[in-house]
């Protein structure tokens, strides 16, 4: 139902963070990362998306680009007011250094 929806509506960023988060769910890594990017890539400002991808990448080895990730979620989580976001993924940054 969701694939269908994002389908129809590829720019909502909430289904799109729904599916990403369903895939993760049943196991499905490469359709996760691919709802992923294309989540961030259409809506750079959906903040949950920052840390949840992050933690997905640092669950696979991927500590570089999830450093990274989390950094620019860091910037993004704080020119929204987001502080709860920001101190989460200040937290996740630290944990992988």
């Amino acid at each position: 139902m969701l694939e269908k929806f994002v389908e129809d509506k590829p720019g909502d960023a909430f289904a799109r963070y729904g599916l990403a988060l369903e895939c993760l769910k049943l196991g499905d890594d490469p359709a996760a990362d691919g709802h992923f990017r294309k989540l961030l890539e259409i809506n750079p400002g959906y903040t949950a998306a920052y840390f949840q991808f992050g933690q997905f990448l640092a669950r696979l080895g991927k500590i570089d680009e999830a450093s990274k990730l989390f950094s620019d979620g860091i910037i993004v989580a704080q020119k929204s007011g987001d502080m709860h976001a920001r101190d989460e993924m200040q937290a996740a940054l630290s944990h992988l250094r």
